[in-house]
């Protein structure tokens, strides 16, 4: 098992709360989004209508970067082809705008690092240090040094 089956399987649950059968519409959205589209949006949530998942599809919910609505909102229909021709069938009915906002790069920002216990550094030393790979083993240190200073602060 690799590092992104890890993740994906920590993540499934979380998108499928957001109506996402998989992640294929995110991690894809570059591909399937007509432009400028695929870099001023990212799906947010897909909104079934009550009951059963009908053939019209489902409403997508876009993020998008601030002074683009308008145009997500007139473009809607043709943002859904895109979609549903990348897919092969009808996923989207219509496209909605959420009043989330989104920022490209706000995943970026500088977080104050703490420096993690001894305690940690060495039981993160410990799980880390049967892996081989040099860089993997470092990654896997940085990652679980994060998380502790992370499940810490909550």
């Amino acid at each position: 098992m690799n590092i992104a089956d890890i993740l994906g399987g920590a993540l499934d649950p979380v998108l499928k709360k957001r109506g996402f059968a998989s992640r294929d519409i995110i991690t894809h959205w570059v591909a399937m989004a007509p432009p400028p589209y695929d870099v001023v949006a990212i799906p947010d949530k897909l909104t079934w209508p009550r009951g059963e998942r009908s053939a019209e599809g489902a409403t997508l919910l876009l993020r998008c970067v601030p002074g683009h609505a308008l145009a997500i909102a007139h473009e809607g229909p043709r943002i859904a082809t895109a979609i549903n021709r990348y897919f092969g069938f009808v996923l989207v009915g219509s496209v909605k705008l959420s009043a989330e906002p989104f920022t490209p790069g706000s995943g970026d920002k500088a977080e104050k690092h703490s420096q993690p216990n001894q305690s940690v550094i060495a039981k993160v030393g410990a799980q880390v240090a049967e892996v081989a790979d040099d860089d993997l083993r470092e990654a896997l240190r940085t990652l679980g040094h994060a998380l502790s200073s992370r499940s810490g602060r909550k």
